[in-house]
């Protein structure tokens, strides 16, 4: 009971003293708070532009779908619940190899970031493992992958089974 009665007199004393200081200030504001309103801006959360992607299998059907700049290819088949048998099974954690994609070779050599050691190791294990492979969970959209079209294989081979 006396904590309370001690926190209750220190919180009487700084509202008394803020508001003793506030009838000293232009518009009643503290000057910290006036600082502060003035430096602090809340910009709208920009959208994230949205980039097609068009999955062709094996049997030539081609399937587009439609994610946003950041999305890995992955999210993008998960987003749109894209029935590619198998695909990402670990979801992302470089744990398989059921998300393999061939890529153009032009559009191979212009992704941003290469594979990894991890990547490299999972893309040995896949079937249909050609020179422009790669992980669609480790491939993150981007304004100029707006369009894209990549080649799903046959066949998956899950590296964890």
């Amino acid at each position: 009971m006396a904590l309370v009665n001690q926190f209750q007199r220190f919180s009487r004393s700084i509202l008394g003293i803020a508001s003793s200081y506030s009838k000293r200030t232009r518009n009643g504001t503290l000057p910290f708070l006036q600082a502060t309103r003035r430096t602090l801006t809340t910009e709208p959360l920009s959208e994230k532009q949205e980039v097609n992607i068009t999955f062709v299998r094996a049997s030539g059907e081609k399937i587009k779908a439609k994610g946003k700049v950041g999305d890995t290819i992955l999210d993008i088949v998960v987003n749109n619940e894209i029935d590619l048998d198998g695909y990402g099974a670990c979801e992302g954690t470089l744990t398989c190899s059921t998300c393999h994609l061939i890529f153009p070779k032009e559009v191979y050599d212009a992704l941003p970031d290469k594979p990894t050691d991890e990547e490299l190791d999972m893309l040995d294990l896949a079937y249909e493992l050609t020179d422009t492979s790669r992980l669609g969970c480790q491939i993150v959209m981007t304004k100029e992958l707006d369009g894209v079209e990549v080649r799903v294989p046959a066949t998956i081979n899950d590296a964890r089974a």
